[in-house]
């Protein structure tokens, strides 16, 4: 399905003029660990960075200026063991605009804690699908098509295939080089197991939910909101079903992630024993955040 039928500006952020699906914004942080005063290599590095990600055409399809997805990266740097070689934290981030809302929806928040790569002042950033150059370029890149999969899973029922499985590429290709995030031993809040579970069919019942929540269920919301509110149930008894599969699952942690403000919001007005079931069943799914979920019964 088309992108093409949303009409909304994201008021809060500015479009780059060549960007192309990406408006991405990277901010960046030096720890006090880094241990350097030429502080023009992070300023030349935000600059490389959002360039490499907003300039390079991701996908075959022609966006206009309001469609290009909004997402943010912050890149803390912790520590520099050399010059040109750094090691950092990320939270990485995407949203899309609510249909005849002024509201945009966070899809995507991640927080990735193996990033190591090198980065020289002026030195191009070069990528190729099909091999592996440097382990900067492929990390941008991976999260370039997990965030365009990402949007389009809320755009058509598992719209985003192709772009995740481009992200599985990226993944087997750095297999070679021997680093931190792209293995599927050691951590499952990896890279490895993100896109894994993105591609793997025991997680489809949470990503044809996300469809359904965004386009049955948010863009509906601001003509019929308690029917949206049953549709938004609904999807969180299938996100269930992939949590009870796989307790673990980073896809499900992922979800509540991005959305447990949201879910909050929604589900703080409206029916009240709908509001009761919703609240049993997210902190049921999200214990860790169970605090945060008070206003849906508390009003």
């Amino acid at each position: 399905m088309s992108r093409s039928f949303i009409l909304i500006i994201f008021l809060t952020t500015t479009f780059n003029s060549f960007g192309q699906e990406l408006n991405c914004k990277v901010s960046i942080n030096v720890g006090p660990k880094v241990a350097t005063t030429d502080q023009s290599v992070f300023k030349d590095m935000k600059i490389a960075f959002e360039q490499f990600l907003n300039t390079r055409k991701w996908t075959n399809d022609a966006y206009k200026a309001h469609e290009r997805i909004a997402c943010n990266f912050l890149i803390n740097i912790n520590e520099m063991p050399s010059i040109g070689s750094f090691k950092a934290s990320v939270q990485i981030q995407a949203a899309r605009p609510v249909y005849l809302a002024n509201y945009t929806s966070l899809i995507f928040n991640f927080a990735d804690r193996d990033w190591e790569f090198e980065y020289v002042e002026s030195q191009p950033l070069e990528f190729n699908d099909n091999t592996y150059i440097s382990n900067l370029t492929s990390m941008l890149a991976f999260y370039a098509y997990v965030i365009i999969g990402a949007d389009y899973d809320t755009f058509s029922e598992l719209g985003g295939t192709p772009y995740f499985q481009k992200a599985q590429l990226v993944v087997n290709n750095a297999q070679t080089a021997n680093r931190e995030g792209w293995q599927s031993l050691g951590s499952n809040r990896n890279r490895y197991w993100l896109v894994e579970n993105y591609i793997n069919g025991q997680a489809q019942d949470l990503r044809k939910a996300n469809y359904r929540y965004h386009r049955l269920g948010l863009d509906n919301f601001h003509k019929t909101p308690d029917q949206s509110r049953e549709v938004i149930f609904k999807c969180l008894q299938d996100v269930k079903k992939v949590r009870d599969i796989n307790p673990t699952a980073i896809l499900v942690i992922s979800f509540f992630d991005a959305k447990a403000k949201e879910l909050s919001n929604i589900f703080s007005e409206g029916e009240l024993n709908l509001r009761r079931q919703a609240y049993d069943l997210i902190t049921t799914l999200d214990p860790a955040n169970k605090g945060s979920y008070g206003k849906i019964i508390g009003n």
